[in-house]
């Protein structure tokens, strides 16, 4: 049998992640990796463990045990130094469900926010790279709004235009239109998967299936705490393995308005 390729260093690799509220334990070791230039959608029931995964890997949760590698970072991710957490939010950024701006800076002074707090670039070399990023999100005509100048799904792209300004090796989006009314879900789906398509490596959880299933690479299905199946979006959607994986799209089919 031939040997399998060494994975690239850029590879996310977290090991036997778990995580517990009190009594609850939400994450029961999960085990995950992603390539560069990978989309992951993430599934499954709410409840499931979907969002805390996000967050642990990002470190904005604590988990209480478990391993996270990634070009040439080792950590134990129940014992983070700051300077881990530090070197972990360089290369991840997250876009949450609720935009997250603050709401008496326009959408260029937010994404320039974290260019020149965190990153410490330059007033002027920030401002460009905003306003590039905001751009290439559709709102180039939008960069002196404030947030309540602007739509939901216009607040939901500054937040998006943030994260990519900040050039992460991984974007993590935490059910990016759920906050969204259906004819804005469109606009910024559309902006995630032009993302996607520019080679950025992305993990999305998301309630919206047809969208998985059409950007990501793989799917992941998790329940009760655990990744119970993964495979391409034809596997997952059109011949799942298990069957609560089975009974979940079996639901989402059921209406008659998802294919694949």
């Amino acid at each position: 049998m031939p040997k399998s390729l060494p994975l690239p260093s850029d590879t996310l690799r977290v090991e036997n992640l778990k995580k517990s509220f009190h009594k609850n334990q939400v994450l029961k070791g999960i085990n995950l990796t992603v390539r560069p230039g990978e989309s992951v959608g993430v599934i499954g029931p709410s409840g499931s463990g979907k969002s805390t995964l996000l967050r642990c890997i990002n470190l904005l949760e604590k988990p209480d045990e478990g391993r996270l590698s990634y070009h040439g970072l080792s950590l134990d991710m129940a014992r983070v130094r700051k300077k881990d957490l530090l070197a972990v939010r360089r290369f991840t950024a997250m876009v949450f469900q609720q935009f997250n701006l603050f709401k008496y800076k326009t959408a260029l002074e937010n994404v320039m926010e974290g260019l020149v707090v965190v990153q410490k670039l330059g007033k002027r070399d920030a401002r460009d790279r905003a306003a590039a990023c905001l751009t290439q999100v559709g709102l180039a005509d939008r960069v002196d709004y404030y947030p309540s100048q602007l739509s939901g799904g216009q607040q939901q792209r500054v937040a998006i235009a943030r994260s990519i300004a900040l050039k992460p090796g991984i974007i993590l989006f935490d059910e990016p239109t759920s906050a969204l009314d259906p004819e804005m879900t469109g606009e910024v789906l559309r902006v995630i998967k032009e993302i996607a398509d520019g080679g950025h490596t992305l993990i999305i959880v998301s309630h919206e299936m047809a969208f998985i299933a059409d950007i990501a690479n793989r799917v992941i299905f998790l329940d009760g705490g655990k990744i119970l199946e993964e495979g391409t979006p034809k596997e997952i959607f059109a011949h799942p393995k298990e069957d609560r994986t089975k009974q979940f799209i079996s639901k989402i089919t059921a209406f008659g308005d998802f294919s694949i």
